[in-house]
Protein backbone atom coordinates (compact mmCIF):
# COMPACT_ATOMS: atom_id res chain seq x y z
CA UNK A 1 0.00 0.00 0.00
CA UNK A 2 1.06 3.45 -0.78
CA UNK A 3 0.75 6.54 1.29
CA UNK A 4 -1.97 9.18 0.07
CA UNK A 5 -1.87 12.84 0.45
CA UNK A 6 -3.44 15.78 -0.58
CA UNK A 7 -0.70 17.77 -2.22
CA UNK A 8 -2.97 21.04 -3.62
CA UNK A 9 -6.20 22.37 -2.93
CA UNK A 10 -8.75 24.61 -4.86
CA UNK A 11 -12.32 26.34 -4.79
CA UNK A 12 -14.63 28.29 -6.61
CA UNK A 13 -17.24 30.43 -5.22
CA UNK A 14 -19.37 32.10 -8.19
CA UNK A 15 -20.57 36.10 -8.27
CA UNK A 16 -20.53 38.19 -5.54
CA UNK A 17 -21.39 37.50 -1.75
CA UNK A 18 -24.76 38.19 -1.54
CA UNK A 19 -26.22 39.02 1.80
CA UNK A 20 -29.64 38.21 3.42
CA UNK A 21 -31.30 41.03 2.14
CA UNK A 22 -30.16 40.38 -1.10
CA UNK A 23 -31.28 36.76 -1.31
CA UNK A 24 -34.40 37.53 -3.33
CA UNK A 25 -32.73 39.44 -5.65
CA UNK A 26 -31.49 36.44 -7.16
CA UNK A 27 -34.06 34.01 -5.98
CA UNK A 28 -37.02 35.69 -6.51
CA UNK A 29 -39.74 34.99 -3.68
CA UNK A 30 -42.23 32.28 -3.03
CA UNK A 31 -45.86 32.36 -1.88
CA UNK A 32 -45.85 32.99 2.24
CA UNK A 33 -42.30 32.62 2.63
CA UNK A 34 -41.78 35.78 4.19
CA UNK A 35 -43.39 34.74 7.40
CA UNK A 36 -40.52 31.89 7.90
CA UNK A 37 -37.61 33.47 6.03
CA UNK A 38 -36.00 35.98 9.11
CA UNK A 39 -36.93 32.70 11.59
CA UNK A 40 -34.75 30.68 9.72
CA UNK A 41 -32.23 32.76 8.61
CA UNK A 42 -31.35 33.80 12.70
CA UNK A 43 -31.22 30.03 13.12
CA UNK A 44 -28.79 29.11 10.52
CA UNK A 45 -26.09 32.35 10.71
CA UNK A 46 -25.03 32.40 7.50
CA UNK A 47 -24.46 36.11 6.44
CA UNK A 48 -23.53 35.55 2.89
CA UNK A 49 -23.28 32.95 0.62
CA UNK A 50 -23.00 32.82 -3.62
CA UNK A 51 -24.99 31.33 -6.39
CA UNK A 52 -24.26 30.80 -9.95
CA UNK A 53 -27.43 33.28 -10.76
CA UNK A 54 -27.80 36.67 -12.17
CA UNK A 55 -30.75 38.74 -10.92
CA UNK A 56 -32.68 37.63 -13.95
CA UNK A 57 -32.16 34.24 -12.32
CA UNK A 58 -30.16 33.02 -15.62
CA UNK A 59 -27.47 30.46 -15.05
CA UNK A 60 -23.78 32.33 -15.06
CA UNK A 61 -22.24 28.93 -14.91
CA UNK A 62 -23.20 24.89 -15.01
CA UNK A 63 -22.64 22.76 -12.77
CA UNK A 64 -20.19 20.93 -14.81
CA UNK A 65 -17.90 24.35 -15.11
CA UNK A 66 -18.80 25.64 -11.67
CA UNK A 67 -16.92 21.97 -10.50
CA UNK A 68 -14.18 22.91 -13.61
CA UNK A 69 -12.93 26.25 -11.99
CA UNK A 70 -12.48 24.64 -9.00
CA UNK A 71 -10.11 22.11 -10.43
CA UNK A 72 -8.37 25.13 -12.12
CA UNK A 73 -7.76 26.75 -9.17
CA UNK A 74 -6.33 23.44 -7.58
CA UNK A 75 -3.94 23.02 -10.39
CA UNK A 76 -2.98 25.92 -11.15
CA UNK A 77 -0.26 26.33 -13.50
CA UNK A 78 2.67 24.39 -11.79
CA UNK A 79 0.68 21.06 -12.13
CA UNK A 80 1.49 18.60 -14.69
CA UNK A 81 -2.10 16.72 -15.35
CA UNK A 82 -0.62 14.21 -17.24
CA UNK A 83 0.24 12.25 -14.41
CA UNK A 84 -3.47 12.64 -13.14
CA UNK A 85 -5.61 9.29 -14.06
CA UNK A 86 -8.45 9.13 -11.44
CA UNK A 87 -11.16 11.62 -11.08
CA UNK A 88 -13.59 11.26 -8.41
CA UNK A 89 -16.55 13.95 -8.09
CA UNK A 90 -20.08 14.15 -5.56
CA UNK A 91 -22.77 16.23 -5.57
CA UNK A 92 -26.68 16.39 -4.78
CA UNK A 93 -28.37 17.18 -7.71
CA UNK A 94 -26.67 16.97 -11.77
CA UNK A 95 -28.77 18.44 -14.50
CA UNK A 96 -28.56 14.85 -16.34
CA UNK A 97 -29.16 12.00 -14.28
CA UNK A 98 -26.84 9.85 -16.41
CA UNK A 99 -24.22 9.35 -17.53
CA UNK A 100 -22.52 9.87 -14.10
CA UNK A 101 -21.09 13.75 -13.24
CA UNK A 102 -17.58 12.81 -13.61
CA UNK A 103 -18.27 11.78 -17.44
CA UNK A 104 -19.73 15.14 -18.20
CA UNK A 105 -16.94 16.55 -15.81
CA UNK A 106 -14.05 14.98 -17.66
CA UNK A 107 -15.99 16.32 -21.06
CA UNK A 108 -15.78 19.94 -19.66
CA UNK A 109 -12.30 19.50 -18.42
CA UNK A 110 -11.01 18.83 -21.44
CA UNK A 111 -12.90 21.22 -23.10
CA UNK A 112 -11.16 23.70 -21.23
CA UNK A 113 -7.42 21.96 -21.57
CA UNK A 114 -7.03 20.65 -18.29
CA UNK A 115 -7.49 17.43 -18.49
CA UNK A 116 -7.66 16.35 -21.97
CA UNK A 117 -6.44 12.38 -21.87
CA UNK A 118 -8.16 9.25 -20.78
CA UNK A 119 -8.49 8.22 -17.14
CA UNK A 120 -10.94 6.12 -14.55
CA UNK A 121 -14.00 8.10 -12.97
CA UNK A 122 -15.81 7.60 -10.32
CA UNK A 123 -19.68 9.64 -9.60
CA UNK A 124 -21.14 9.90 -6.55
CA UNK A 125 -24.37 10.69 -5.71
CA UNK A 126 -26.05 11.52 -2.30
CA UNK A 127 -26.73 14.42 -0.17
CA UNK A 128 -23.66 16.39 1.73
CA UNK A 129 -21.44 13.22 1.68
CA UNK A 130 -20.98 12.66 -1.92
CA UNK A 131 -18.25 14.98 -2.31
CA UNK A 132 -16.67 13.10 0.89
CA UNK A 133 -17.33 9.61 -0.26
CA UNK A 134 -15.72 10.88 -3.62
CA UNK A 135 -12.16 11.91 -1.76
CA UNK A 136 -12.57 8.49 -0.06
CA UNK A 137 -12.36 6.63 -3.41
CA UNK A 138 -9.68 8.94 -4.58
CA UNK A 139 -7.73 8.37 -1.76
CA UNK A 140 -8.30 4.54 -1.73
CA UNK A 141 -7.50 4.61 -5.60
CA UNK A 142 -3.96 6.31 -4.98
CA UNK A 143 -3.25 3.91 -1.50
CA UNK A 144 -3.73 0.73 -3.50
CA UNK A 145 -1.53 2.16 -6.70
CA UNK A 146 -4.17 2.26 -9.36
CA UNK A 147 -4.06 5.88 -9.17
CA UNK A 148 -0.75 7.85 -9.99
CA UNK A 149 -2.82 10.90 -9.23
CA UNK A 150 -6.48 11.81 -8.64
CA UNK A 151 -8.25 14.58 -8.98
CA UNK A 152 -11.78 14.61 -6.24
CA UNK A 153 -13.92 17.24 -6.67
CA UNK A 154 -17.28 18.02 -4.61
CA UNK A 155 -20.18 20.68 -6.42
CA UNK A 156 -23.38 22.04 -5.93
CA UNK A 157 -25.41 24.13 -7.55
CA UNK A 158 -28.63 24.28 -5.23
CA UNK A 159 -29.59 27.65 -7.14
CA UNK A 160 -31.18 25.55 -10.16
CA UNK A 161 -33.97 24.27 -8.23
CA UNK A 162 -33.70 26.68 -5.45
CA UNK A 163 -34.77 29.92 -7.66
CA UNK A 164 -38.50 31.50 -7.96
CA UNK A 165 -38.93 30.41 -11.70
CA UNK A 166 -38.17 26.96 -10.98
CA UNK A 167 -39.46 25.82 -7.46
CA UNK A 168 -41.46 23.09 -6.70
CA UNK A 169 -43.74 22.72 -3.46
CA UNK A 170 -46.28 21.72 -1.99
CA UNK A 171 -49.20 23.87 -0.45
CA UNK A 172 -50.66 21.61 2.49
CA UNK A 173 -52.69 24.76 4.03
CA UNK A 174 -54.07 22.64 6.86
CA UNK A 175 -50.66 21.46 8.05
CA UNK A 176 -49.15 25.24 7.26
CA UNK A 177 -52.14 26.62 9.75
CA UNK A 178 -51.88 23.69 12.36
CA UNK A 179 -47.82 23.78 12.71
CA UNK A 180 -45.86 25.03 9.75
CA UNK A 181 -43.19 23.64 10.48
CA UNK A 182 -44.27 20.16 10.34
CA UNK A 183 -45.76 20.86 6.96
CA UNK A 184 -44.49 19.49 3.73
CA UNK A 185 -44.53 23.14 2.49
CA UNK A 186 -41.91 24.31 5.22
CA UNK A 187 -39.87 21.19 4.34
CA UNK A 188 -38.88 22.66 1.45
CA UNK A 189 -39.27 26.31 1.39
CA UNK A 190 -36.64 26.77 4.39
CA UNK A 191 -33.88 24.91 2.32
CA UNK A 192 -34.14 27.91 0.03
CA UNK A 193 -32.51 30.19 3.20
CA UNK A 194 -29.85 27.28 3.61
CA UNK A 195 -28.45 26.01 0.63
CA UNK A 196 -26.21 27.90 -1.93
CA UNK A 197 -23.46 27.18 -5.26
CA UNK A 198 -20.09 26.21 -4.67
CA UNK A 199 -17.18 23.64 -6.04
CA UNK A 200 -14.08 22.67 -4.57
CA UNK A 201 -11.30 20.23 -5.38
CA UNK A 202 -8.45 18.38 -4.04
CA UNK A 203 -4.92 16.90 -5.71
CA UNK A 204 -4.19 13.26 -4.21
CA UNK A 205 -0.51 12.02 -4.71
CA UNK A 206 1.37 9.22 -3.28
CA UNK A 207 4.31 11.93 -2.38
CA UNK A 208 3.75 15.12 -0.73
CA UNK A 209 4.38 18.42 -2.44
CA UNK A 210 8.00 19.57 -3.40
CA UNK A 211 6.60 23.10 -2.14
CA UNK A 212 4.14 24.45 0.73
CA UNK A 213 2.23 21.89 3.06
CA UNK A 214 0.71 18.59 1.89
CA UNK A 215 -1.86 16.55 4.04
CA UNK A 216 -1.14 13.11 4.68
CA UNK A 217 -4.17 10.69 4.49
CA UNK A 218 -4.07 8.84 7.86
CA UNK A 219 -7.62 6.97 7.59
CA UNK A 220 -10.78 7.32 5.86
CA UNK A 221 -14.02 5.96 8.03
CA UNK A 222 -17.43 6.31 6.23
CA UNK A 223 -20.77 4.78 8.03
CA UNK A 224 -24.64 4.65 6.89
CA UNK A 225 -27.32 4.68 9.76
CA UNK A 226 -29.86 4.21 7.07
CA UNK A 227 -30.33 0.81 9.11
CA UNK A 228 -31.48 2.79 12.42
CA UNK A 229 -33.13 5.97 11.05
CA UNK A 230 -35.96 7.01 8.97
CA UNK A 231 -35.67 9.32 5.75
CA UNK A 232 -35.31 12.68 6.32
CA UNK A 233 -33.96 14.88 3.47
CA UNK A 234 -34.85 14.00 -0.43
CA UNK A 235 -34.82 15.24 -3.95
CA UNK A 236 -37.62 13.88 -5.81
CA UNK A 237 -36.30 12.73 -9.42
CA UNK A 238 -39.78 12.85 -10.92
CA UNK A 239 -41.32 15.78 -9.16
CA UNK A 240 -37.86 17.63 -8.30
CA UNK A 241 -39.02 18.41 -5.15
CA UNK A 242 -35.88 19.24 -2.51
CA UNK A 243 -37.30 18.74 1.23
CA UNK A 244 -35.74 17.89 4.80
CA UNK A 245 -38.18 16.69 7.66
CA UNK A 246 -36.91 18.70 10.48
CA UNK A 247 -38.01 16.67 12.99
CA UNK A 248 -36.39 13.65 12.37
CA UNK A 249 -33.32 15.76 11.75
CA UNK A 250 -33.44 17.08 15.08
CA UNK A 251 -34.05 13.78 17.02
CA UNK A 252 -31.30 12.02 15.07
CA UNK A 253 -28.65 13.79 13.95
CA UNK A 254 -26.98 14.49 17.06
CA UNK A 255 -26.74 11.17 18.63
CA UNK A 256 -26.08 9.48 15.39
CA UNK A 257 -23.07 12.16 14.69
CA UNK A 258 -21.32 11.17 18.22
CA UNK A 259 -22.05 7.22 17.47
CA UNK A 260 -19.61 7.88 14.33
CA UNK A 261 -17.38 10.23 15.93
CA UNK A 262 -16.75 6.90 18.62
CA UNK A 263 -16.82 4.43 16.19
CA UNK A 264 -14.31 6.52 13.76
CA UNK A 265 -12.05 7.15 16.64
CA UNK A 266 -12.16 3.91 18.47
CA UNK A 267 -11.55 1.56 14.94
CA UNK A 268 -8.42 3.44 14.48
CA UNK A 269 -6.96 3.97 18.13
CA UNK A 270 -7.77 7.54 18.70
CA UNK A 271 -9.04 9.92 21.00
CA UNK A 272 -10.29 13.40 19.59
CA UNK A 273 -7.31 14.30 21.83
CA UNK A 274 -5.17 13.56 19.07
CA UNK A 275 -6.15 16.59 16.88
CA UNK A 276 -5.51 19.86 16.87
CA UNK A 277 -8.56 20.86 14.84
CA UNK A 278 -12.16 19.97 13.34
CA UNK A 279 -13.32 20.78 10.60
CA UNK A 280 -17.23 20.11 10.34
CA UNK A 281 -19.96 19.77 7.67
CA UNK A 282 -22.58 22.05 9.38
CA UNK A 283 -25.41 22.86 7.88
CA UNK A 284 -26.60 25.87 10.29
CA UNK A 285 -25.23 27.23 13.01
CA UNK A 286 -28.61 26.11 14.92
CA UNK A 287 -26.42 22.82 15.36
CA UNK A 288 -23.20 24.89 16.70
CA UNK A 289 -24.10 24.23 20.64
CA UNK A 290 -24.68 20.10 20.01
CA UNK A 291 -20.87 19.97 18.28
CA UNK A 292 -19.54 21.20 20.97
CA UNK A 293 -21.32 19.14 22.84
CA UNK A 294 -20.19 16.17 21.74
CA UNK A 295 -16.63 17.01 21.26
CA UNK A 296 -16.51 17.97 24.73
CA UNK A 297 -17.53 14.35 25.78
CA UNK A 298 -14.91 13.13 23.19
CA UNK A 299 -12.00 15.06 24.84
CA UNK A 300 -13.25 15.74 28.46
CA UNK A 301 -9.23 16.68 28.68
CA UNK A 302 -9.33 20.02 26.70
CA UNK A 303 -11.48 21.65 24.34
CA UNK A 304 -10.08 20.74 20.25
CA UNK A 305 -11.30 23.41 18.37
CA UNK A 306 -13.19 23.33 15.52
CA UNK A 307 -13.52 25.54 12.51
CA UNK A 308 -15.95 26.30 9.79
CA UNK A 309 -16.87 29.33 7.12
CA UNK A 310 -20.62 28.68 6.54
CA UNK A 311 -21.18 32.19 7.64
CA UNK A 312 -19.59 33.77 4.82
CA UNK A 313 -19.14 30.77 2.38
CA UNK A 314 -22.91 29.30 3.04
CA UNK A 315 -23.92 25.96 2.99
CA UNK A 316 -22.43 24.38 -0.07
CA UNK A 317 -23.61 20.53 0.56
CA UNK A 318 -21.16 18.35 -0.54
CA UNK A 319 -18.80 21.08 -1.79
CA UNK A 320 -18.76 22.43 1.92
CA UNK A 321 -15.82 19.86 2.58
CA UNK A 322 -13.40 21.05 0.12
CA UNK A 323 -14.09 24.88 0.23
CA UNK A 324 -13.49 25.14 4.47
CA UNK A 325 -10.31 22.87 3.57
CA UNK A 326 -9.45 24.97 1.18
CA UNK A 327 -10.26 28.01 3.04
CA UNK A 328 -8.42 26.78 6.34
CA UNK A 329 -5.36 26.30 4.65
CA UNK A 330 -5.26 29.47 2.74
CA UNK A 331 -5.87 31.59 5.92
CA UNK A 332 -4.94 29.68 9.38
CA UNK A 333 -1.65 29.30 10.53
CA UNK A 334 -0.85 25.11 9.90
CA UNK A 335 2.21 24.15 10.87
CA UNK A 336 3.95 20.39 10.40
CA UNK A 337 2.54 17.82 12.41
CA UNK A 338 -0.56 19.45 12.91
CA UNK A 339 -3.74 17.21 13.22
CA UNK A 340 -6.94 17.61 11.18
CA UNK A 341 -10.42 15.78 11.36
CA UNK A 342 -12.67 16.34 8.72
CA UNK A 343 -16.20 15.24 9.82
CA UNK A 344 -19.16 15.48 7.31
CA UNK A 345 -22.35 14.22 8.55
CA UNK A 346 -25.75 13.66 5.85
CA UNK A 347 -29.25 14.18 7.14
CA UNK A 348 -30.77 12.11 3.52
CA UNK A 349 -30.89 8.55 5.59
CA UNK A 350 -27.94 9.61 8.23
CA UNK A 351 -24.68 9.02 6.26
CA UNK A 352 -20.85 10.33 8.13
CA UNK A 353 -17.76 10.24 6.89
CA UNK A 354 -14.68 11.30 8.77
CA UNK A 355 -11.12 11.69 7.31
CA UNK A 356 -7.87 12.30 9.10
CA UNK A 357 -5.24 14.32 8.13
CA UNK A 358 -1.68 15.51 9.59
CA UNK A 359 0.26 18.35 7.82
CA UNK A 360 3.81 17.42 6.27
CA UNK A 361 6.52 20.17 5.95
Amino acid sequence: MSDCYITSTGSYLPGAPVDNESIAQYLGTVLGEGRVRRKILNANGIQTRHYALDKNQQATHSLYELAAEAVKNCLGDDKNSLNIDYLSAGTTHAPLLAPGLSSLLHDQLSKDNVISHSLEINSNSGICSSGAQALVNAARAVKSGDARAAICVGVEQSSVGLKSKAFRTIYDIPAILRDVRSSKWFMSVFLRFMLSDGAGAFLLEPQPAEQGHSLKVNWTYSRSFANQAPLCMQLQSDQMILSQDVSILARYMAPLSKKALEGALCEHGESLDNYDMVIPHMSSYYFEPAVKKIMSKLSPSRQVPYWTNLRTAGNTGAASIFIMLDEYLKTQPVAAGDRLLLFVPESGQFNYVLISLTVVH
